[in-house]
């Protein structure tokens, strides 16, 4: 166990588990043995008189006649005989509950071993606990699950974190660059060189606010109240349709007048931004439409936006989420992004407690389906708009 601050607990030793055990199972074994020899005696006292009378000849052999304590006689000879039994059982509880216990916590101590080597930063080892399933096993299986994602989660991290140095990185070589230039060559254009100074400065601004929005929604550090996704969508709809109109890509809204879910408004208006953006943006050269509907579908609150563009393939698609992924005509558009839209979306969703689903539609371009909890709606709700 591990302090608030990760460091291990300093704990006073004590029994092992192991010891634990072995004393629990001795101590009911020499339980159960007395119950037996209790049984026993009281089964003895029942029929065995207290006194038992003797006469000439009855024995067989040459007693003394006369009248003779039977029970404490019997008690005389019985209570060497149970002490040894219970002698027996006391060792044979130490000895075979200790092995006993061993085998009963092999699985843990394999458990521990692994957990040791995660704690030190080995995350691709695994348990595969053999056997069928128990609750040890289980127990073995959780933590290969959670190793699992643990390192991929990692992996994905050091990913990111290589792709965002290499983005924050290629802004500030190029603003170098330019001033470099401009002391060297005092007759540069100066309004020229303002302005792909502003543009570079740009692009580095909107990739830090990127990332800042990322780790805001990675660590669910919002304030959540009930949200249209309706309204959300005709407020994105609004802001950029002139980039629509520059593109030439129509917007059309439809859906449910009232589609309520539970979250960040700022975070889920900043969802829909981006998927309408990115829509608008890789489309068609002319000609491009876009739509945007929501819906609630039993206990999920569905936004969906759907654009023409190029023929993608399930595997690009299956990639677009990936931060900093840019699909080929991203890379050549003056609204290239930060490639982190698609990867902001899923944060959001994530942190919302719902689901990102991409599909290549059949005639060209991507369909976005996100499905969000639903919050229920005020009476008179579940109109739909053109």
């Amino acid at each position: 166990m591990t302090a608030p601050t990760g460091r291990p607990v300093d704990r006073a030793p004590g029994p092992s588990v192991r010891l634990r055990l072995t004393l629990s199972y001795t101590g009911f074994l020499l339980l159960a043995g007395v119950l037996l020899l209790a049984a026993v005696w009281v089964f003895l006292l029942r029929y065995v008189p207290e006194r038992a009378l003797i006469v000439p000849g009855s024995t067989g052999g040459t007693a003394t006649p006369g009248v003779f304590p039977v029970r404490s006689e019997l008690l005389r000879v019985f209570a060497p005989r149970a002490a040894v039994v219970m002698a027996v059982l006391l060792l044979l509880g130490l000895v075979g509950g200790w092995f006993l216990a061993g085998r009963m916590l092999a699985p843990v101590a394999r458990i521990t071993d692994a957990t040791r080597l995660a704690a030190t930063g080995s995350l691709s080892h695994r348990i595969r606990l053999p056997g069928r399933r128990d609750e040890f096993r289980e127990l073995a299986d959780a933590f290969d699950t959670m190793l699992a994602r643990l390192d991929a989660h990692v992996a994905e991290q050091r990913r990111f974190a290589a792709n965002a140095s290499h983005e924050l990185r290629t802004p500030l070589a190029t603003t170098k660059a330019l001033l470099e230039v401009a002391r060297t060559d005092p007759d540069r254009d100066t309004e020229e060189l303002l302005a792909r100074l502003q543009v570079v400065n740009t692009r580095a601004i909107d990739l830090t606010e990127a990332l800042l929005l990322l780790g805001r929604a990675e660590q669910r550090s919002f304030t959540r109240e009930r949200v249209d996704l309706s309204l959300a969508a005709e407020e994105a709809t609004e802001t950029l349709l002139p980039l629509a109109e520059k593109h030439g890509v129509a917007l059309e809204t439809g859906g449910e007048l009232t589609t309520l879910t539970v979250g960040s408004p700022a975070l889920l208006l900043q969802l829909t931004t981006n998927l309408v953006h990115n829509a608008i943006v890789h489309n068609l050269p002319t000609g491009g439409r876009v739509w945007i509907d929501t819906a609630v579908r039993g206990d999920r609150a569905l936004l969906t936006v759907e654009n023409t563009g190029e023929q993608l393939t399930a595997a690009q698609v299956a990639t677009l989420t990936e931060p900093f992924r840019r699909g080929t005509e991203r890379v050549h558009s003056d609204h290239a992004g930060v490639g982190l839209g698609l990867a902001i979306v899923r944060s959001i969703a994530q942190a919302h407690d719902g689901a990102l689903a991409l599909t290549p539609r059949p005639g060209g371009g991507l369909r976005v389906t996100v499905g969000l909890p639903a919050a229920e709606a005020p009476t008179g709700g579940g109109q739909t708009r053109a």
